[in-house]
């Protein structure tokens, strides 16, 4: 029998999951900093979810898993989710009273299908939701937050870009097009066509030629939105409040100090988003972003309840974040005993279990690889004598005790810690 895993699906290696928790670490502790909550939502959902929200047009459809649940003679049909922030709208309808506000974060899988299996149908992410708030404080919190656990991830320039995405449905909705075709052009946005837009053919030449100019349309300022407003007001009134949101939000931006670029075509794929969208890019690859989703939760309950978020790509992420030793913690020690003496036993694991309580990394010698760290073996074959050995530097010390053996880790971590600092100051 051949043993091969799933197509599209991948393994996470050791020091994969290593940098896998490197980034979780860093995203949860930049979310418990700004007062959010950890939620996990069930993997499988009902498919009416996604779909009674406009989610998934046809074309993502085909890209869901989706099977038929059965319950005695009848079912529904569920789906892997697809993504992260419809389930936490639902549950956010299922838990919140009287229209509060809430902030959570998760970290968890979504799922989309891929005919090939070359490119990846399992999909790891960093979520945020922050619902019952709708201003541009909070659009900028959470940019602030994605920005900085980038950054507490020593990634790099941090490029980030914004659009709006109500400026795209406002550019839809003056074409003068039937709601039928506004939804099929919709739906190309959605699959990524935003050039679906200067396609269209209209009688206003005044608005194909102002469409094409606001598509296109990339800057580093406020001043240049302002710009716009005063030259597209009168020929395309519903672009003003779009612009006035993204005005709001460079205003913030520009005082405390983060570059942006604007760039409404970045806008494309906006899925359910009604107003601001942003996305964050390292080294040229885009790994992450979110916005605002004002109708989501409205079409989903009745409630009139605003929402944004965002996602970090944890698949992405993981191939840029590099393991660094820490300097602050003990060294680890393998410990090797003799396993027909019970009393070399016992030595050992008592002392493995002093090292955890003191914050130190200890394992026993049962033949297997050592990982990246573990530099000492203590061997309790002999005791009451321990013999403690650096294999670095062949340095050996016969020690009686436990609280001897720490002492020598101590000093050989103050010691370490000693060189690193005079290494970074020269």
């Amino acid at each position: 029998m051949k043993v091969q895993r799933c197509k599209g699906f991948r393994d996470l290696l050791p020091i994969e999951m290593e940098k896998f928790r490197l980034v979780e670490a860093a995203f949860r502790d930049c979310c418990a900093g700004w007062g959010y909550q950890e939620i996990r939502t069930p993997t499988l959902e009902y498919l009416y979810l996604f779909t009674s929200t406009g989610t998934l047009t046809p074309r993502q459809l085909n890209k869901a898993y989706s099977f038929l649940d059965w319950d005695g003679w009848s079912g529904e049909r569920v789906v892997l989710r697809p993504e992260g922030t419809i389930p936490a709208a639902r549950f956010y309808i299922d838990t919140a009273k009287d229209s509060e506000l809430a902030k959570y974060y998760y970290v968890a899988n979504s799922f989309v299908f891929d005919e090939t299996g070359k490119q990846s149908r399992e999909r790891w992410q960093c979520g945020v939701e922050l619902i019952g708030v709708s201003s541009p404080v909070a659009d900028v919190e959470l940019i602030t937050m994605a920005i900085e656990v980038l950054r507490n991830l020593n990634l790099g320039d941090i490029e980030l870009q914004l659009s709006h995405a109500g400026l795209i449905q406002a550019l839809i909705s003056s074409l003068g097009i039937d709601r039928e075709k506004q939804t099929e052009i919709t739906d190309r946005i959605l699959d990524g066509e935003i050039e679906a837009l200067t396609g269209i053919k209209t009688e206003n030449k005044a608005v194909s030629r102002n469409i094409s100019a606001l598509i296109n349309m990339q800057g580093k300022s406020g001043s240049l939105l302002r710009n716009l407003k005063s030259l597209y007001s009168r020929e395309l009134p519903a672009v003003v409040k779009p612009l006035d949101d993204l005005i709001n939000i460079v205003d913030l931006l520009e005082s405390l100090g983060i570059k942006y670029k604007i760039d409404i075509d970045s806008g494309r794929g906006f899925e359910y988003y009604t107003g601001f969208v942003f996305h964050v890019t390292v080294k040229g690859e885009r790994v992450g972003g979110g916005g605002r989703y004002d109708a989501l939760i409205p079409l989903m309950s009745q409630q009139d309840i605003p929402a944004s978020g965002f996602a970090l790509y944890l698949d992405r992420l993981i191939n840029m974040v590099e393991i660094k030793s820490d300097s602050s913690i003990l060294p680890g020690v393998v410990i090797k005993v003799s396993e027909k003496d019970g009393e070399s036993v016992k030595t050992g694991f008592k002392l493995a279990a002093i090292i955890h309580q003191h914050g130190g990394k200890a394992e026993m010698d049962i033949g297997a690889k050592h990982p990246v760290g573990f530099n000492w073996v203590a061997d309790v074959t002999g005791t009451p004598v321990i013999v403690l050995t650096n294999h670095i530097n062949r340095k050996k010390y016969k020690v009686n005790s436990a609280s001897e053996m720490l002492e020598i880790l101590e000093n050989e971590k103050t010691s370490k810690n000693r060189s690193t600092k005079r290494s970074s100051s020269r």
